[in-house]
């Protein structure tokens, strides 16, 4: 008996994994958060499968249900939206595991700032214009941030900045930026719902973006992305592909 932790994709069906597809088929056990997660994946459930909504439930209630599946034997595919790397609470969930002996295996999934970034049709790390990209959020209703990653820290990092779980406090997030020496007129844009049918896209710049922001109601389930990379032009081409790098056979 295996828990899996799938990494369900950003929203629209068709992009989760094919093995993550294919562990929802077989499993007999599914717990997803009902509140990001899409019907459709919820439809490959098999026939007489448990499925469970674990938004009501907390950290005890979880692990006590994937505790009586193991103990019944069943494989269970437990669902977490984008990727579980990022802002899952999945650390906590396999460190309970762990200390109850129970087999776990994470099958990664697409993140939801990889689907804001197609969105937008722009690749983060440009030649020339940046080469780092800095993945955070901002303490709300959740766990303070470690000391050193707060924005004003993070703004001094340059590159490409991605926030999540930060729409809800855009002026906060404007503000802090601008102070840390972040340029108001930095190119910014929102994905909200990145790939759902109700996907929203707004892009702008640093110093309006939240006006835009409140005027299309966007203050959940959305990635804040900041950086010239949204608005590069003139770049000088990757050596990847230049006719000057020396090529072989791959082994």
């Amino acid at each position: 008996m295996t828990i899996y932790f799938i990494g369900a994709g950003p929203g629209a069906a068709d992009l989760i994994t094919v093995r993550g597809q294919r562990l929802i088929q077989a499993c007999q056990v599914c717990l997803y958060a009902g509140s990001i997660m899409p019907d459709d994946l919820l439809a490959w459930c098999p026939p007489g499968a448990k499925v469970v909504d674990t938004g009501p439930l907390n950290l005890d209630q979880i692990i006590d249900e994937l505790a009586a599946a193991d103990a019944a034997g069943l494989d269970v595919a437990r669902l977490h939206s984008g990727d579980p790397a990022l802002y899952s609470a999945l650390a906590e969930q396999c460190r309970r595991l762990d200390e109850l002996g129970i087999s776990y295996e994470i099958v990664p999934g697409v993140p939801s700032f990889a689907a804001a970034a197609a969105v937008l049709g722009r690749e983060l790390t440009v030649p020339g214009v940046a080469q780092t990209v800095t993945l955070s959020r901002v303490a709300t209703l959740s766990t303070a941030m470690p000391a050193g990653e707060d924005l004003r820290t993070l703004a001094g990092v340059g590159g490409t900045l991605v926030l999540h779980l930060a729409a809800a406090q855009i002026d906060t997030v404007v503000a802090e930026l601008t102070a840390g020496g972040v340029d108001a007129a930095t190119p910014t844009a929102v994905v909200a719902f990145a790939s759902w049918p109700e996907q929203i896209v707004l892009r702008g710049t640093l110093g309006d973006i939240a006006a835009q922001m409140r005027s299309a109601g966007v203050t959940r389930t959305a990635v804040i992305v900041v950086g010239d990379v949204l608005a590069a032009h003139g770049f000088v081409d990757s050596y990847l592909y230049s006719a000057d790098r020396a090529r072989g056979a791959r082994h």
